[in-house]
């Protein structure tokens, strides 16, 4: 274990980086004017490192008044304007990665090898592939469809959108918000997590300083109940898009429906790890651990319930626990930690809670427990493996957001796929199998938003991220995404110059 020991400072001088407040509005930094404020912890210390101004409704009103003023235009420009500056932006965070890594780190408690190695570089490769992509942003091509008319489809920018984002990834969260919405040529507000605004608001000064007009991207910190809510029911926000908890979603889509907002959610989910009797189980172990266990397993993707084929279940839970009693608690700043704290205390206790009421039900085959001694002031909990827990019990059926994995067995192939269904989420799942067949009707019937084959957890730019059923609905990255971010149009123009048309004998007259 590695002991957190250098000071907030040395980690990331947040205070005096952010000391213009935690507000981005208009193209400049601005402080919160609720009257209340909050601080970011680090949780691997549980030292505050930066406390700010939260924002209001004040300040939601200023943010989306400079996005509404900046919107026409930048939905104005070229698609090769927008694209320049895409292309300058990414460029920009890429020579502050180090930067970015450590203020996700400090704030979230992420290793440095997570931050350094998968959310700055995705998110500048996000940057870079909407930087083309808005090239290429285009509707259907003309034709005359009814003989007498060109048709043709036109892709419009909607307006403001209001978007939330989460605290388990929050430079990624904020970037996958941004880009398609911009890259459309929308103009955007994102509330950022309380918890974890710092990332946010440094994505947003690298956008102003790669030349973005000021308004097109503005950040408003503060609370769901008073900013989030506010920014939802705008009535000058077109749309919103949030990524969060089921539960906090459908209240989302209360607010939003009452103004009849265009609406993207990406919420819960409880992701199968399905295990067939021909699986490479040293393959399927090394997933797992891994699947269950990045960023600390406060993850909507991650592996939560592995389903493991008879033949294969014993020793699948013997060499998973085996394999995660190596994984290296400690300082997120420190090389050799493999796992930091979750986000917060709170969530750590969350989490505790449902280990400690599945020991009624279930067996803890390892972990369980938060460590002691060096790492007592953190908000840590070791890798939990738990056993023989009842499909309908809590720890199978609801989302738990961090580094515990349940194992349970199956017999046929029918029985593992319907487990694997058998909750209210379908955000992503995986298969395991050297059977083509077999694996070709997992990804047929489990019915999620992501399938993966023989791994657990990457994404790409190029494809789309979103759920099905209690996972919300839409699509993140890949060019997908702009179908959440664009109004379509149809166009039609006659082509025969006739005063009288056929038609209209149906309305006056006769042939």
């Amino acid at each position: 274990m590695h002991k957190p020991g250098s000071t907030p400072q040395d980690r990331f001088p947040a205070a005096e980086r952010f000391a213009d407040g935690a507000q981005f509005i208009a193209g400049r930094p601005a402080k919160g004017t609720s009257g209340r404020t909050h601080s970011v912890v680090d949780p691997a210390t549980g030292a505050q490192v930066y406390t700010y101004d939260l924002a209001g409704a004040d300040d939601v009103d200023a943010a989306v008044a400079a996005a509404r003023d900046a919107f026409p235009a930048w939905a104005g420009a070229t698609p090769g304007e927008r694209s320049d500056v895409l292309h300058r932006f990414a460029a920009v965070v890429a020579g502050r990665a180090e930067d970015f890594a450590r203020a996700e780190s400090l704030q979230c408690g992420k290793p440095l090898k997570l931050t350094r190695e998968f959310d700055v570089p995705g998110t500048v490769d996000n940057i870079a592939f909407f930087a083309g992509a808005a090239r290429h942003l285009a509707g259907q091509s003309a034709g005359e469809y009814s003989g007498d008319h060109t048709s043709y489809v036109r892709r419009e920018p909607i307006g403001v959108v209001g978007s939330i984002a989460p605290w388990n990834y929050p430079l990624q969260m904020a970037a996958w918000k941004i880009l398609p919405a911009i890259a459309a040529g929308n103009t955007i507000v994102l509330k950022p997590a309380e918890l974890t605004p710092l990332t946010s608001l440094m994505f947003a000064q690298a956008a102003h300083d790669a030349g973005l007009p000021d308004g097109v991207v503005n950040i408003v910190t503060g609370t769901g109940k008073e900013a989030g809510e506010h920014l939802v029911g705008h009535p000058d926000v077109a749309m919103t898009s949030f990524t969060g908890s089921t539960a906090v979603g459908k209240r989302v889509a209360e607010i939003a429906t009452a103004t009849v907002k265009r609406l993207h959610l990406e919420l819960g989910g409880k992701a199968p790890f399905v295990v067939f009797d021909d699986a490479d189980l040293d393959a399927a172990v090394h997933g797992a651990v891994a699947g269950a266990l990045i960023n600390t397993g406060q993850d909507c993707t991650a592996a939560t319930r592995a389903y493991v084929q008879r033949p294969l279940y014993d020793a699948f839970v013997e060499r998973t626990a085996a394999l995660m009693e190596t994984v290296r608690l400690g300082d997120p700043f420190a090389p050799g930690t493999d796992l930091g704290p979750l986000v917060s205390h709170a969530q750590r206790d969350r989490v505790a809670g449902f280990v400690e009421r599945a020991r009624a039900y279930a067996r803890v085959v390892t972990g369980g427990e938060t460590p002691l001694g060096d790492l007592a002031d953190g908000a840590y909990y070791r890798p939990t493996l738990i056993a023989g827990a009842p499909q309908d019990s809590e720890v199978v059926q609801s989302e738990i957001f961090g580094p515990v994995l349940v194992v349970l067995p199956f017999d046929t192939d029918d029985e593992g796929l319907a487990r694997a269904n058998d909750t209210p989420y379908g955000l992503a799942a995986s298969a395991w199998s050297r059977d083509v067949y077999r694996t070709g009707r997992a990804t047929r019937e489990i019915k999620a938003g992501c399938v993966w084959i023989n791994d657990h957890i990457p994404i790409i730019s190029e494809m789309p991220h979103g759920g099905y059923k209690a996972s919300g609905f839409g699509k993140d990255m890949s060019a997908y995404s702009f179908e959440e971010y664009t109004q379509i149009k149809h166009v039609m123009f006659d082509n025969t110059a006739v005063v009288r048309k056929d038609w209209h004998r149906t309305v006056f007259g006769d042939r």
